[in-house]
């Protein structure tokens, strides 16, 4: 997973978004002009054990691109992390800085697209450049049991992931809440159960469309598909 890792922070596979992180990087927003932003591709992170696994869409140009570590330093971490500190997955429920002391348990969180885009919109080519990384995590974390997809852009990108990877799954369809047994949907067992999210992104936030008591009982729901035989120790 290290080396995995190391391979995500050196890549510089798409033009684009390597201009437009850097140019970020430089530039930076007022609030953080202190701040050494991070500047490149942002490697998942969690626990390798992990029973659980987030898929996103992009580091936020102020945020994880800032900080260097998925969903930190800015709204969509922070309502992120809070709901999964509620539900027992992060030791605490706020997410400032990659050195703020923050652990996840049992719980693993990475993109679908490493780099900070513009508007918030990776082009499919970007992404399909992502995929072997999400492809190799997906390899490597081998006890995961339920992932949670948030957003459309990840649901489909990490279906695509998986039929790239020779899973036979059908196609599905993305809303909020829904919940698909893919070992039973593909005739594979040891696939994980796949539940979908609105992404916790303000757009969705602050106008109520996603609140805090959806992620209290998408986690809730998340805990109930977890083999509670099947802890990691």
């Amino acid at each position: 997973m290290e080396q995995l890792k190391q391979q995500v922070i050196a890549c510089r596979r798409c033009p684009r978004l390597v201009a437009w992180r850097e140019e970020i990087a430089q530039t930076k927003r007022r609030a953080y002009r202190d701040w050494t932003y991070w500047g490149r591709p942002v490697p998942g992170f969690g626990d390798p054990r992990a029973r659980l696994l987030l898929v996103g869409l992009a580091p936020g140009a102020h945020g994880a691109n800032r900080t260097g570590r998925m969903f930190t330093g800015d709204g969509s971490g922070d309502f992120l992390y809070a709901a999964l500190h509620r539900a027992g997955f992060a030791s605490q429920p706020t997410s400032r800085s990659r050195d703020d002391g923050l652990q996840l348990w049992d719980c693993y969180i990475t993109a679908v697209a490493r780099c900070a885009p513009p508007q918030n919109r990776p082009t499919a080519a970007e992404i399909a450049n992502c995929r072997p990384f999400l492809q190799q995590e997906i390899a490597l974390l081998r006890r995961v049991q339920v992932v949670v997809a948030l957003g459309q852009v990840a649901f489909n990108g990490y279906l695509r992931a998986l039929q790239e990877m020779g899973q036979p799954l059908p196609r599905l369809t993305f809303r909020h809440g829904a919940h698909y047994p893919l070992a039973e949907l593909a005739q594979r067992p040891g696939l994980p159960h796949l539940l979908a999210a609105y992404h916790p992104s303000r757009q969705n936030t602050q106008t109520g469309r996603l609140t805090a008591a959806m992620y209290d009982e998408l986690f809730h729901q998340v805990k109930r598909l977890l083999n509670p035989g099947d802890r990691a120790s």
